[in-house]
């Protein structure tokens, strides 16, 4: 049985992607928890973001905030509204005042294909987010 890329022996698929960026860490924090930032990572929401609270997006993303660390991470339940299943997302920033890097992660996701659907999905995202913040420094 060969390998697959990003399967795991207990939380099935996963992707995670990382960039730095020439911005403080609370720069980067404030930006992704600004209505701006929430509708590129996350999609515009119905409802607001809360701890242990269900949300909702315009495109049908639901789910649950599991934990909310400000200047540190979020961890979501992220339910696509064409899944099955639920997966996990996972967003930290670490860095300092000069240097911030972003960290996402997904997990439990069902098979190789949502693996790629969320590549695609989330290196754009990144992408967005980078010339966002490199606009405004």
């Amino acid at each position: 049985m060969e390998n697959q890329v990003g399967k795991t022996k207990d939380v099935g698929f996963q992707f995670g992607i990382r960039k730095t960026f020439p911005v403080s860490t609370k720069r980067v924090w404030d930006f992704l928890f600004s209505k701006k930032g929430i509708n590129i990572w996350l999609g515009q929401l119905k409802n607001e973001l809360q701890i242990k609270k269900d949300y909702e997006t315009e495109n049908g993303i639901t789910g649950l905030i599991r934990v909310f660390e400000a200047n540190s991470h979020i961890r979501l339940n992220w339910k696509s509204t064409h899944w099955e299943n639920t997966s996990t997302v996972q967003i930290r920033v670490i860095g300092n005042q000069t240097k911030t890097t972003i960290a996402i992660h997904q997990e439990k996701l069902l098979d190789a294909e949502q693996r790629a659907e969320m590549k695609v999905y989330w290196n754009k995202i990144m992408k967005e987010i980078g010339t966002e913040l490199l606009r405004y420094r």
